[in-house]
């Protein structure tokens, strides 16, 4: 199955979602140093790591921003709340997902089950989109102009599906529903943080309006 660290201070919670996940067939790390995460989880090499917000030392949001600079890992944040200024950092800060404690075990383990199966779903595949003069690999890698860019796997499958529909109109209902599959946290704020992102990407590598917006209809892209 998957190997999956787990930064949690709570020991208790910590311990049941360990238990869990491993009754799934999971390979499960806690963090034990959370003063040095990030080597931590160098050591283990993760395929998904659950993180929660509030940590000594350093919070999540901190550890987040220090394993995007050396993995694009999904990342899921644990937070006890859930308002929106909460998931909009957490997106901002690189990560995939959030899960509002208290949670139940079977939420939590459909939605590690949903993340896992977004983020490896295409992988093996080789094949290349393009538009003009960019090309996407599908490895998360857009080439323009002579320059690359790195993509998040929602990056990624926000450009891929627009491309697959290039002169169409993609409505945001399309979009989150490749993005979050048959997961049942959707979020409008969310899949805006995500455009924003790709777009401040698509800019650094000379692409400013390859995304172009239909207000209340969703996103174009043209030829």
């Amino acid at each position: 199955m998957y190997r999956i660290f787990v930064v949690e201070d709570d020991d208790v919670i910590a311990g049941s979602v360990q238990r869990h996940l491993e009754s799934w067939g999971h390979q499960v790390a806690c963090a034990v140093r959370f003063d040095d995460v990030v080597a931590e989880f160098a050591a283990f090499d993760p395929q998904l790591v659950l993180l929660d917000i509030s940590l000594p030392f350093f919070n999540g949001y901190h550890w987040c921003r220090e394993i995007r600079k050396v993995s694009k890992v999904p990342i899921l944040f644990l937070t006890s709340a859930s308002d929106d200024m909460n998931l909009v950092m957490a997106m901002e800060m690189g990560g995939d997902d959030l899960l509002a404690k208290p949670f139940h075990l079977q939420v939590l383990s459909a939605k590690v089950q949903a993340i896992l199966r977004r983020a490896y779903d295409f992988t093996g595949t080789a094949h290349l989109l393009k538009c003009g003069g960019a090309v996407l690999n599908m490895s998360g890698t857009l080439t323009a102009n002579g320059q690359k860019a790195e993509l998040t796997r929602n990056e990624l499958k926000i450009l891929q599906l627009l491309l697959e529909h290039r002169g169409e109109i993609v409505s945001r209902e399309a979009i989150m529903t490749r993005l979050w599959e048959s997961d049942s946290f959707v979020d409008e704020n969310t899949l805006t943080v995500n455009v924003t992102r790709l777009r401040k990407k698509l800019e650094g590598v000379g692409l400013t309006n390859l995304i172009r917006t239909r207000k209340g209809m969703g996103y174009l892209v043209e030829d």
